[in-house]
């Protein structure tokens, strides 16, 4: 369940962070569910790492969608230049 769970999750998370940034970002399902999966990575190392929260707590959660917009923001500049 770990792996189908992190899917899911990660899913959640950058359908989220899709839905919250403004504009226009044409990705599919599978890019969606990487930038789900990298921004849980990142909230949840860095959080963790600034002492933030600690592993299990609510705020993971919020921290993975604020780390998805961040990584969407980034995607959109990186794709642009290309």
């Amino acid at each position: 369940m770990g792996i189908i769970g992190t899917i899911f999750i990660g899913l959640i998370v950058g359908l989220l962070a899709r839905f919250l940034k403004p504009g226009d970002d044409s990705m599919g399902w599978i890019m969606t569910i990487l930038l789900g999966i990298g921004g849980s990575l990142a909230a949840t190392y860095g959080g963790q790492a600034l002492g933030i929260y600690k592993a299990g707590e609510g705020a993971g959660f919020i921290g993975a969608v604020v780390g998805a917009v961040i990584l969407l923001v980034i995607y959109g500049l990186v794709s642009k230049k290309s």
